[in-house]
């Protein structure tokens, strides 16, 4: 098992880039050497929905992908990372199947959060409810009949193949020591997917409360102390949020920088950008993609509510055909407010109007960014908007889901945008500046960015002009003691 490097991360599912894990290996060995040295293989387990994220049990690989010695085979290449759902199990999982047949004789009754008891008067108040923070129209709840007959309301924060869990009780807290241990025999860092929903208080948000959420990260980093494995939460929210959990020694998610740079090469304009490279956390993971959306609620604060809404409506104007087809948006609602947009719905080629140049540097710039990147399989490998997909599935992540054959996929690394994006991913593993100090440059002209990487006598520096849509990077060769252009 490959330990954290500072190398890109790919995300990709188990089949969305071949047909299972052994092939993924096969693939990525023969096109993508040197290209990535992490991999992030979204939920591998069998599950129940959510396109693996409503786990029934963490035992084992889901056999369609593969066995847990394909797992091995492929961290002994790359470090890895794999999910953890910290707030929630599926409804088909052992645990809650016993529940059903057992009820109250159930030795997980505790896991599961009952709805009136969770309450102290049984139900929230008109300003309870509303204070919480929502992912749906309907209350957090969904009702279930026991095999006694009896019916309870069970806490539901997402899809209904998926319940919640409670993070206090002992139960919940056996399940996390023995899945977690199971992961950390193959994995050297664990993504806690959801996690700040696994903090509720009555009269809160019930979503990031302080300081129970720090307690339930407690709760589940136990397990994970004892094996040294790492742990980087995963939480689409305001950016401040980042700060505090970096400020608490943890790995964040960079989730703003997507949208500051849709604005900068959208606007021509840095100052948003050059704030945030300054004040971001260093210990972090870079995105530009993922396989949700492109976060919007990540930038409030960063970006005015005018800027949000003149990258929002761009996007929607280039995603407007899909639009037809989605029955659910992504949405939020928080504090007795209306429900807003929580995420843009597109590939990232296709935000940027599959503009090569602007493309290119979004990715320069990540790649140059503090934190370690990450690159979704559908981003390396340029790929546009699946509307076709979303014919037959309304989630409007389908749109960024396409799932690409070998032929699709040989096709795709052959385009001219693919093999400079490939040169420039392999010139960021391999360059040891990136291992060093940074410095982004406070420029007068408004539209250029400067981002300069020094280690010993190791320079590296990329300019970029988000007026004219040009870039160069510069590098000292060591070799010929010469500065280089890439």
């Amino acid at each position: 098992m490959k330990k954290i490097e500072n190398k890109i991360m790919l995300i990709t599912y188990a089949d969305s880039m071949s047909k299972d894990l052994k092939e993924l290996n096969d693939i990525l060995s023969q096109h993508f050497d040197g290209i990535i040295g992490g991999l992030h293989i979204l939920p591998f387990f069998p599950s129940s929905g959510d396109r693996g994220f409503a786990v029934i049990n963490y035992d084992i690989v889901d056999p369609a992908f593969g066995t847990w010695d394909d797992i091995d085979a492929l961290a002994d290449k790359y470090y890895m990372m794999a999910d953890f759902m910290l707030n929630h199990v599926s409804i088909r999982s052992e645990e809650f199947r016993d529940y059903m047949k057992n009820g109250d004789a159930s030795p997980y009754k505790d896991m599961f959060i009952h709805w009136e008891k969770f309450w102290p008067n049984g139900n929230p108040t008109e300003e309870q409810y509303n204070a919480l923070y929502r992912r749906k129209a309907t209350y957090p709840y969904i009702e279930f009949t026991r095999d006694d007959g009896k019916k309870v309301h069970l806490w539901n924060t997402f899809f209904q193949e998926q319940i919640d869990i409670d993070p206090y009780a002992k139960a919940t807290q056996d399940y996390y020591a023995r899945n977690l241990g199971i992961l950390s025999r193959h994995v050297p860092l664990i993504r806690f997917d959801a996690f700040a929903y696994a903090s509720k208080r009555p009269g809160t948000s019930c979503f990031f409360v302080e300081p129970e959420i720090w307690e339930v990260l407690d709760i589940g980093m136990a397990p994970l102390r004892q094996t040294g494995t790492e742990m980087l939460p995963e939480i689409h929210e305001n950016y401040t949020i980042q700060l505090k959990m970096a400020d608490k020694g943890y790995w964040v998610y960079d989730f703003a920088l997507p949208m500051l740079l849709l604005h900068g090469l959208k606007s021509g304009r840095t100052n948003r950008l050059i704030h945030w490279l300054n004040i971001c956390p260093r210990k972090q993971f870079t995105t530009l993609d993922t396989h949700d959306g492109i976060g919007v609620v990540d930038v409030a604060g960063l970006l005015t509510e005018e800027e949000i809404d003149f990258v929002r409506d761009d996007v929607d104007d280039i995603t407007k055909e899909a639009k037809q087809y989605i029955k659910l948006p992504s949405m939020i609602k928080t504090d007795g407010g209306k429900f807003k947009s929580y995420q843009l719905g597109s590939t990232y080629y296709s935000a940027l109007r599959c503009n090569d140049d602007a493309y290119l540097i979004a990715r320069a710039v990540q790649f140059f960014a503090p934190g370690i990147p990450q690159v979704y399989y559908v981003g390396l490998l340029a790929g546009e908007n699946d509307i076709e997909s979303m014919k037959t599935n309304p989630d409007p992540r389908t749109i960024n889901r396409h799932t690409f054959s070998r032929e699709e996929l040989e096709e795709s690394i052959r385009k001219p945008v693919c093999q400079r994006l490939y040169e420039l991913m392999r010139f960021r593993n391999t360059y040891d500046a990136f291992n060093g100090d940074i410095q982004v440059g406070q420029d007068d002209e408004d539209g250029m960015l400067t981002i300069t990487w020094t280690k010993e006598d190791l320079r590296t520096t990329l300019r970029a002009n988000f007026k004219t849509l040009t870039y160069s990077i510069t590098y000292f060769d060591r070799e010929s003691g010469q500065e280089r252009t890439l």
